[in-house]
């Protein structure tokens, strides 16, 4: 049995907010090679000049700090134990719960399940972080492993051992979840003002060998995407 940390962090959620698709992603790794990968993150960090300590953040990504980040996206890419997978919910304005019997937060759940779904292997145990959103957090995470146990038949709580809260400047693995989503929704919502932005993601592009704007391969395992549409 393999134990791996799962790190978990998506954007534009809300059911009406601004923006007219939701991201969810994932990074994955074994659980004995985080403080490894935790010690080369900040040594970027320290290399370019900045703070152990200072929080890596799709919104920081400008002109003057776009070598730090390519080299953040290199390190991903160049590190085999890292992974990633993100959901794109394309058209939320024409989602229609009604129509489903569900709820914005039922519709929620089902992307996070759709989203892990892929990376969960019966045999191996998850340990699975949640960046923390709002006050009703507990409430979905607690859901949310319910969910997973209950799909897998997890009853004896040995596959998923635990779905947890954590705030993104407390592990080094999160704000590269941040970061990845952010290109990639910045990419689907046709923004393209930010220079630094751009150049970011086009090396993505590069490392990856995708567009990111088409849904990848089922067992792609580095980076692995999926465009969901609402039913017509």
């Amino acid at each position: 049995m393999i134990e791996y940390n799962v790190y978990c962090d998506e954007s534009c959620h809300l059911k009406n907010d601004d923006s007219d698709i939701m991201i969810m992603g994932a990074l994955w790794c074994k659980k004995d090679k985080v403080k490894e990968i935790s010690k080369r993150i900040r040594e970027i960090k320290v290399r370019h000049g900045l703070k152990p300590s200072f929080e890596i953040k799709w919104n920081k990504v400008s002109a003057s700090k776009v070598e730090f980040y390519m080299n953040i996206v290199d390190y991903f890419f160049d590190d085999d134990d890292l992974h990633f997978r993100c959901i794109i919910v394309k058209d939320k304005k024409k989602l229609d719960h009604d129509r489903f019997n569900q709820t914005h937060d039922d519709f929620y759940y089902k992307m996070y399940f759709d989203l892990l779904k892929v990376i969960l292997v019966p045999g191996d145990s998850y340990n699975v972080y949640i960046d923390i959103k709002d006050t009703r957090s507990q409430d979905k995470v607690d859901k949310l492993c319910e969910i997973l146990r209950n799909n897998h038949y997890d009853f004896r709580k040995k596959m998923i051992k635990k779905v947890q809260q954590i705030r993104s400047d407390e592990v080094e693995q999160l704000p590269v979840v941040d970061l990845l989503i952010g290109a990639i929704g910045y990419l689907h919502r046709g923004f393209n003002t930010n220079k630094g932005k751009m150049d970011l993601i086009r090396r993505i592009q590069e490392r990856s060998g995708y567009s990111l704007m088409q849904t990848t391969l089922y067992k792609e395992d580095k980076t692995n995407i999926f465009i969901w549409k609402p039913q017509e």
